[in-house]
């Protein structure tokens, strides 16, 4: 199966194995797993579990180092607004100030930088299963996963457009910057200030958006002459039928969703600070 203008890398793992609408199932029993918790002992088991998985899936971090470092660029930049912005709401939820200095004329307290230490885990522990569905799921045959539980064929469709249009975007996005820096526009540390380097990206975004568009009118063109949309139905190349491995996994997905259910109701329930 090719893999060109894809995220999708090719391995033979248990998790490769599974089907596509299995892994969005997964990935949505897990969010919503993460999101019922404010306990970082929980998020700590999340990003294990998450860790074992990648190793199941034969999953190297050099291949996924940019989602990585994006993803913790990300979540640093949230925790530091909402320290900024907020930098007594962890104190608030727990009705305990303990200052460590002022930020804009506002105390700074211990419980706000574990809630935001908390927040970050967070974001974090689902970093793991969006690895495990971007990277080991082909978007052939998700669409055709998607459309085999009840999903119209042109959303589905649209779908693996859309996620074979992200590499796709990536090069362009490279290939911009490229000619912008023959320009004599900065983009690099040494070159300009940080400032005017983060404005010089506006040079790039206006020619993205107008390729992006520009593709999207030629695909759109190619498959209206293919006759896409004619028929109530459509038959997929890619297709395959569920395994043991995937009733496996839905048996353990409902197991986790009941067990993480439970344990937020009588257990773990409200924002975790141990001091």
């Amino acid at each position: 199966m090719t893999t060109t203008g894809t995220l999708y890398i090719d391995k033979k793992s248990p998790i490769h194995s599974l089907d596509g609408s299995i892994k969005l199932l997964m990935l949505l029993v897990w969010t919503a797993v993460a999101f019922l918790f404010t306990d970082i002992r929980v998020f700590l088991g999340l990003i294990l579990g998450g860790a074992y998985i990648i190793r199941m899936a034969n999953i190297t971090f050099k291949e996924v180092k940019p989602l990585v470092i994006f993803l913790l660029i990300f979540t640093l930049f949230n925790s530091l607004f909402l320290i900024l912005i907020t930098p007594a709401y962890g104190s608030e939820l727990i009705d305990q100030y303990t200052p460590i200095f002022n930020i804009l004329g506002r105390p700074l307290t211990y419980e706000t930088l574990w809630f935001a230490i908390m927040l970050s885990l967070k974001y974090l522990s689902i970093l793991p299963i969006t690895i495990i569905f971007i990277f080991t799921t082909h978007p052939s045959r998700f669409a055709s996963s998607l459309n085999k539980i009840g999903v119209s064929y042109k959303i589905a469709y649209a779908v693996n457009i859309a996620l074979r249009y992200i590499p796709d975007v990536r090069d362009e996005f490279v290939n911009i910057m490229h000619a912008q820096e023959a320009r004599g526009v900065a983009f690099r540390k040494g070159e300009d200030s940080l400032i005017n380097r983060f404005k010089n990206y506006n040079t790039i975004l206006i020619p993205l958006v107008l390729s992006s568009l520009n593709r999207v009118e030629v695909v759109s063109n190619a498959m209206n002459l293919r006759g896409f949309g004619s028929e109530k139905t459509r038959s997929w190349y890619n297709g395959k039928k569920y395994g043991k491995f995937d009733f496996l996994a839905v048996a353990l997905l409902l197991v986790g969703a009941v067990a993480g259910i439970l344990i937020n109701k009588f257990y773990l329930s409200g924002f975790w600070y141990p001091f």
